[in-house]
């Protein structure tokens, strides 16, 4: 006599947990270059403050020397490139992970208004860079005396 075998939805039905699970394993990726970057290059996350007088930039560079950081400013677009290498492998060493970044990061962006590179300050610590960019005088609002 054959064996009739009836299915039984639940036995394949994976948890919602199990599910979530997978897909977060799967599809967790390790930034990337962004559009119109080179490969390799990892678009560097920025945090940009505008006050009265001035922009102040704070990017985040872990394991970056001071000297390893170049900045630039053309007109109203700030260029941040920065590069971190990798340690030497070594005779006799094994590595078991090896997961800090190593490489080139770059941002170049534009602010609204246009800022004195000559007056500009960048500070470093503790992985930290902080770009203080005052603006031009000419962006800056100006008062009109009213004359009657």
């Amino acid at each position: 006599m054959p064996v009739v075998e009836r299915w039984d939805p639940f036995r394949d039905a994976v948890s919602l947990s199990d599910a979530f699970n997978t897909l977060v394993r799967e599809s967790v990726v390790r930034p990337t270059a962004g559009a119109g970057t080179a490969p390799g290059v990892v678009s560097l996350p920025l945090d940009v403050v505008e006050t009265e007088n001035e922009y102040v930039v704070k990017a985040s560079l872990p394991g970056v020397p001071p000297d390893a950081v170049q900045i630039t400013v053309h007109n109203d677009t700030v260029n941040i490139r920065a590069e971190t290498k990798a340690d030497a492998e070594k005779k006799g060493e094994t590595w078991h992970l090896r997961e800090r970044r190593q490489g080139v990061y770059q941002r170049a962006f534009s602010l609204a208004t246009p800022i004195n590179a000559d007056l500009a300050k960048a500070e470093f610590q503790h992985g930290v860079l902080t770009l203080t960019l005052p603006k031009a005088e000419t962006a800056k609002p100006r008062q009109i005396k009213v004359t009657g």
